[in-house]
C-alpha cells in the first residue's frame, strides 16, 4: 500500500496538505505517477522527477522539492512529500 503525505511550505508553515493513498505495492518506476496524483490532490502542478528525488524517497522516506523544480511558477517555498504507510 502507497501512503503519501503531501504539503506545500510557505513562510515555514504548511499552506496546503494532503494524504494520497493507493492500494498497490509501491514500483519506484512509477514514482512520477504517484507525485502526480498526489499534486492533483492539492491542485498544485507536479515537479520535473530526477533520480536524486526517487534515491531520497526510498531510502529516507521524504523528498522535498523546491520552486526550482517545477517548470511552472509556483507559491511556496518548498513542496514535501513523506512515506507515510511504514
Amino acid at each position: 500500500m502507497i501512503k503519501m503525505w503531501i504539503k506545500t511550505i510557505k513562510d515555514g508553515k504548511i499552506a496546503k496538505q494532503a494524504v494520497y493513498t493507493a492500494e498497490e505495492k509501491m514500483d519506484y518506476a512509477r514514482f512520477h505517477l504517484h507525485v502526480y496524483e498526489a499534486c492533483r490532490l492539492i491542485d498544485e502542478p507536479s515537479p520535473v522527477i530526477v533520480k536524486a528525488h526517487i534515491f531520497n524517497y526510498a531510502k529516507y522516506n521524504v523528498v522535498k522539492f523546491l520552486p526550482d523544480d517545477f517548470v511552472e511558477s509556483v507559491d511556496f517555498d518548498k513542496m514535501s512529500i513523506e512515506n507515510i504507510a511504514r
